[in-house]
């Protein structure tokens, strides 16, 4: 981990405040049962997508093991907190409802929204960017949002982006533009395939996941142009579990005050400017 680096005050009174709040903000394995008695003895299952690089993957070295930034994030947090845990793979779209029905204890990146979080608990540590994935040589000439009208577009169902379609298609028509043939993937590997196959024009998804698709696959996949969002993404916990929220909550203002995310980030190719601090959100 990069050590946070040295800073100078003025004043002792200030320095003193720095020592406690970095004191405050260290990993402590050790106090989790003084800290959440009922998370001892407990395996935190974290649910995942193993086709979602560079977030999650499966290594190809070792088909039963997982990484990506998501997975050695949480790793960092579950090791600075105490806590056991197993990384659980599955289908994206259906990691959201694992998560309430408590197949699952969390899952990683995902994009925050006041619906959402009637269902579960946020704790937030990054922003999104959008990506528009087309084929190399971008064919239909895609610039910008305004040139997705009359396009077939594909995007994850149930996503930001689905429904930034659904609200994108209605104004196409009526600037006397044709309307948005939407299509919904499953997952991120199977809208990417809809382009390269050409069966879509567009795969509207996340900025990173569009990037690294085209560094991997330069001759075939091309990005027309990105957004960075004020959305924001998080780790999801059940409604209800507030010491597993409470103690990931620690663990990441703990990781991210080291130094950790950033490393990590920076190892994965993710921008470091849409690092943020850890926040709860409940609603």
């Amino acid at each position: 981990m990069k050590p946070i680096k040295a800073m100078t005050f003025a004043l002792a009174g200030a320095l003193s405040l720095f020592a406690a709040s970095q004191a405050k903000a260290a990993c402590d394995p050790a106090g989790l049962a003084t800290k959440y008695p009922t998370l001892v003895g407990k395996t935190i299952i974290m649910g995942l997508d193993p086709e979602t690089p560079p977030y999650a993957t499966r290594d190809p070295k070792n088909f039963n093991k997982f990484v990506g930034s998501d997975i050695e994030l949480a790793k960092a947090v579950f090791v600075c907190e105490g806590l056991k845990y197993e990384f659980r793979p599955g289908a994206w779209s259906g990691l959201l409802p694992a998560v309430n029905a408590g197949q699952i204890s969390l899952m990683y990146y995902l994009y925050y929204s006041p619906e959402r979080a009637k269902q579960v608990d946020f704790i937030n540590y990054m922003k999104a960017g959008d990506g528009a994935l087309v084929q190399v040589g971008n064919p239909k000439n895609i610039r910008s949002e305004a040139d997705l009208c009359g396009k077939t577009v594909v995007a994850g169902l149930g996503t930001v982006e689905e429904a930034q379609l659904r609200t994108l298609s209605p104004k196409c028509v009526s600037e006397g533009k044709g309307a948005i043939d939407i299509m919904t993937a499953s997952d991120s590997a199977s809208g990417m395939r809809l382009v390269a196959n050409k069966r879509a024009d567009v795969d509207l998804d996340d900025l990173v996941y569009v990037d690294t698709m085209v560094a991997q696959q330069p001759k075939l996949l091309f990005r027309a142009y990105s957004v960075i969002a004020d959305t924001k993404i998080g780790v999801a916990i059940k409604k209800g579990n507030d010491p597993l929220r409470n103690a990931i909550f620690d663990g990441l203002t703990s990781v991210q005050a080291a130094g950790g995310q950033l490393a990590i980030f920076k190892t994965y190719g993710l921008s470091t400017d849409l690092i943020i601090p850890p926040t709860v959100m409940t609603k």
